[in-house]
């Protein structure tokens, strides 16, 4: 094989490791930057939100303005590390799925995510108990109820799932006179996300009852949190 035969056969394969590499680069950090939806130096709508919901939790102190910047990075990977998630600080798909917030830009991912979430047992079973306890109340009122049933699931006195908690005998009036099958609206599936997402309206209660129509005198006993709407939470 002549000099000249070998030179081209490497000059192609260069090209072919180059355009490998180029392709490969695009395939992975591309779609790394499209589930990287929000990061630092971002501006926009979907950085709002974040920062919105975050406030609203108790993780982020600074401006709602749209502005990723160093405030926002750290209140996002307070919320990775309080939630299991790699903490990055960058609002990818994880993060917002977490947040219960979807990637506005993928109609077909959006409704992948929201499907998936929707369809899910806990957040399906929260949502039917916060509708058949709480229609009616404050939207604070209904997502302190669910923020209830989590603080149970994570004390040593109650069961450690959200189901054991919510069918554990004589616990709640709903599971007993059937109202917790009931189909719950959009406002207590919300409701359900943000608890499950980590906002607590109820300062760590474990109890909550109607001051208006308990029989129960123990209940009456127990310290008060915060009273939401006609509800009374405590622990």
């Amino acid at each position: 094989m002549s000099i000249k035969i070998k030179k081209n056969i490497k000059a192609i394969f260069v090209i072919f490791l180059i355009g490998t590499i180029f392709v490969s680069y695009n395939v992975f950090f591309r779609n790394n930057e499209l589930l990287a939806l929000s990061k630092y130096g971002s501006r926009g709508e979907e950085v709002r939100t974040i920062q919105t919901k975050l406030k609203r939790w108790g993780y982020y102190k600074g401006n709602i303005d749209g502005i990723y910047g160093s405030q926002t990075l750290e209140a996002v990977k307070y919320f990775q590390r309080k939630n299991g998630l790699t903490v990055d600080g960058i609002a990818g798909t994880k993060t917002l799925q977490a947040m219960g917030i979807y990637n506005s830009t993928s109609n077909s991912g959006s409704s992948s995510n929201s499907s998936s979430s929707t369809n899910s047992n806990d957040l399906n079973l929260l949502s039917r108990l916060v509708y058949g306890e709480a229609r009616g109340e404050p939207y604070t009122g209904q997502v302190a109820v669910a923020a209830v049933v989590l603080n149970r699931v994570k004390h040593s006195s109650f069961p450690n799932t959200i189901a054991g908690v919510i069918y554990q005998s004589g616990a709640f009036d709903v599971v007993a006179d059937g109202q917790i099958n009931l189909t719950p609206n959009e406002t207590a599936k919300k409701a359900a996300q943000d608890a499950l997402n980590g906002w607590d309206p109820s300062n760590g209660a474990i109890y909550y009852f109607n001051p208006s129509t308990a029989t129960n005198k123990w209940i009456w006993s127990r310290p008060m949190t915060v009273t939401i709407g006609k509800h009374r939470f405590c622990k």
